[in-house]
């Protein structure tokens, strides 16, 4: 390899630029190409660093898509535009429609909604994208906490949900907690879905990008701006329509595309590497699978087998080889990987970060403004409930399945396939490279996977389904901003908002808010470890665990919520998030610091000997005592912070519950801004059948129904609601 690489440097002419920072270790390598006559060093036109110095071949070129799969996604688009236009109909001016389509949805609607808001561009291109760059259920935690957390919305609150009567979440609060509780909540709600609507635009604009070259800013303002003209037009209305459609066209591709490549990918995980020439394998087992010979410096060993592989020498047409990255092969699941952090070995595993995610998907989604709007919407709460149970059971299969695309999609784009691209200036004691220790993933492998790989029909489908998902939550998430902060925030600071003119003000409101979205997509792009769709989705229920789970609970949970307890846990929960997330050691890595070889971080290049695997004298392989890697421990407590914020919370609420069980601490106002209220459309009634007859409490109750009872000294007010939709469960 060796002679490959000073042979190549001969023949090809020399371009300005340096592979390595430190500048003996160049000095080396210039030396070795030279013969000993130069100290320079430059990098041969046509070659790159990683054949020039680790004697990998550069990367191959992946051709752009054919414009077909940019027409077939445009024309979806288009269409669903369309039919979220025609839902302006439906709206009839009316605030009630607009928000939460009248109360009317039925079981089919709700279950398409809620599982489309559900299975994102997260779900699916997020899901597949952190599978293939780290492992299985990297990415596959993405669906399984979202799936849990429909089931748990279906166990706890999706019938107290239904039978509030209430326009949002935030009024649920309002109910029990007053106006200040309220646009806190209101707050860190609109915060969280910031965060999911730039993780979607992220999703939509990479799609669009890649298959148009139409610039990632440019693909994402531009999906902004399509779903936006279609969510304020008809609301709940079009969300609701354009998300059934969405769902017939995007759940049957998805399934269609995931178990045809799963059932006809051969092999479905990178097999054992059958290396190059002077490569050494690992063991007799993968020596006999490539028919390998006897070494000829390496004593024992079994090497590649050129003879038959690579008769031709390196560079011909009839030469077999790969780079060697995994001796013992891929697998498509390591179960150990949620068990053991040393499951991955070589290579690190975030553990903690992945049950953290779980946990944290599972339980902050429980204050998303989208599912519990779906729950609000529902003809009952039976169908709230049932549809709860069916959008988690439809998550997991859908969801699930595209974890296993990533072992399909690092056989074709990852470090053993010829479009591997490497960090040349990098070293790993673990994995016995001086240099090219790290692997760069390619951010658009899935994609490329769908448009190359794939069947044309079936790639072109799931392209569609990926739009299909991302579309059907951005305007779920642009439809809920604009509602929350019209009638929870701006109604409750100044007299300016009317039944009249909210409707109109909740549709003027949601244009800046999805322009911040789309500066957050802008801005994040692809660059965290998670990437941006699925590091947006994470922080987005982060938010909202960490501040408006617990009093959510306490609503339809505690006799008597404490409006005092739900202040102060708010405060408690997004006090110790802030802190925590500056307090605490974060590399941006992800992983924390295990004890092992796998969780030291790649070092510089160490040496320009060739790895001590390699079949070369000893004098050419790489001494890691002689010439260490010096490598630096992950060193990153991501997920504690997100766990302690919550449990903060709920302490704060529990001791303020316990503390205020014979009387309140404070005596607020009767009507002040911590005293419970009804807000507009709120208090709807339920007749025998478990239906709700119609009843507008803050309208009719109060001037000919029963009213509310006044306070007793010692004790919170208490609201004229029936038992079963606002106290114990």
């Amino acid at each position: 390899m060796i002679g490959y690489i000073v042979a190549l440097a001969s023949l090809l002419p020399l371009a300005a630029g340096q592979c390595i920072d430190d500048n003996d270790i160049n000095t080396q390598f210039a030396l070795l190409f030279s013969n000993g006559t130069s100290e320079l060093y430059e990098v041969p036109e046509g070659s790159c660093c990683q054949e020039t110095i680790c004697g990998l071949p550069c990367p191959e070129e992946v051709s752009d898509p054919t414009k077909g799969f940019g027409i077939v996604v445009m024309c979806f688009i288009a269409i669903t535009v369309l039919v979220g236009f025609a839902t302006v109909l439906c709206v009839k001016g009316k605030s009630e429609n607009y928000f939460v389509a009248g109360r009317t949805l039925p079981l089919w609607v709700v279950t398409a909604t809620l599982a489309s808001q559900s299975l994102d561009s997260n779900a699916i291109l997020g899901n597949v994208d952190l599978s293939y760059k780290y492992h299985f259920f990297d990415g596959a935690v993405l669906p399984i906490g979202l799936g849990l957390s429909l089931f748990l919305n279906a166990i706890f609150l999706a019938k107290h949900i239904n039978h509030d009567g209430a326009l949002t979440l935030p009024d649920v609060y309002a109910r029990r907690y007053g106006k200040v509780v309220e646009v806190m909540v209101a707050i860190c709600t609109i915060t969280s879905f910031l965060c999911l609507l730039g993780g979607n635009l992220v999703g939509l604009g990479t799609v669009i990008n890649y298959l148009l070259d139409f610039g990632q800013h440019e693909a994402i303002w531009l999906s902004a701006a399509l779903v936006l003209l279609y969510t304020i037009a008809g609301g709940l209305f079009s969300v609701a329509y354009t998300d059934v459609m969405q769902a017939c066209v995007g759940w049957l591709g998805s399934i269609s595309f995931a178990f045809y490549m799963i059932h006809n990918s051969d092999p479905a995980a990178p097999p054992p590497s059958i290396g190059f020439p002077s490569y050494s394998y690992p063991n007799d087992e993968i020596c006999a699978m490539y028919d390998g010979v006897n070494c000829t410096y390496l004593e024992g060993a079994c090497c590649y087998n050129e003879a038959k592989w690579c008769p031709g020498g390196i560079g011909s047409d009839n030469c077999t080889m790969d780079n060697g990255a995994y001796p013992l092969g891929d697998e498509r699941v390591i179960p150990a990987e949620m068990s053991d952090p040393q499951g991955l070995t070589p290579f690190p595993n975030a553990i903690l970060f992945n049950w953290v995610n779980m946990f944290v998907l599972a339980f902050g989604n429980l204050a998303a403004l989208d599912f519990q709007a779906r729950c609000m919407a529902s003809k009952t709460g039976k169908i709230a409930m049932q549809g709860c149970f069916i959008a988690g059971t439809l998550t997991f299969i859908v969801g699930i399945p595209f974890s296993y695309i990533g072992s399909i999609t690092r056989y074709y784009y990852g470090p053993d396939s010829p479009r591997a691209s490497f960090a040349t200036d990098t070293c790993s004691d673990i994995l016995g490279l001086p240099t090219c220790g790290q692997w760069l993933p390619d951010n658009e492998a899935f994609i490329k996977l769908l448009t190359h790989e794939a069947p044309s029909f079936l790639g072109g489908w799931c392209l569609v389904a990926i739009v299909a998902a991302s579309m059907s939550t951005c305007d779920g998430a642009i439809l809920a901003m604009g509602t929350v902060f019209s009638h929870n925030i701006l109604r409750n600071f100044g007299t300016f908002i009317s039944d009249d003119n909210l409707l109109t003000i909740a549709r003027f409101a949601s244009v800046p808010l999805t322009a911040i979205s789309a500066t957050i997509a802008a801005y994040y792009q692809s660059s965290h470890a998670l990437g941006a769709t699925g590091y947006l989705l994470i922080v987005a229920f982060d938010v909202v665990l960490a501040s408006v789970v617990v009093p959510l609970f306490g609503c339809f949970y505690c006799k008597k919520p404490s409006p005092l307890a739900a202040f102060c846990s708010i405060l408690a929960g997004v006090i110790t998030r802030i802190v925590l997330e500056f307090a605490l050691p974060k590399d941006g890595y992800l992983i924390a610091p295990y004890d092992g070889d796998e969780f030291l971080n790649y070092g510089p290049a160490a040496s320009s000997a060739v790895p001590p695997f390699w079949d070369y004298p000893e004098k050419d392989r790489w001494d890691q005592d002689e010439e260490p890697c010096v490598q630096e421990r992950y060193r990153d407590y991501s997920g504690v912070d997100s766990v302690a914020a919550p449990v903060a919370c709920l302490i704060v609420f529990l001791l303020i519950q316990f503390l205020e069980r014979n009387g309140p601490l404070i005596n607020f106002a009767e009507d002040g801004p911590f005293a419970g209220y009804l807000k507009e459309g709120q208090g709807l009634d339920l007749n025998e059948d478990g239906e709700k007859s119609g009843l507008d409490i803050s309208k009719t109750a109060r001037e000919d129904g029963p009213q509310p009872e006044a306070p007793k000294d010692g004790e919170s007010a208490e609201l004229n609601a029936p038992k079963e939709e606002s106290t114990e469960a």
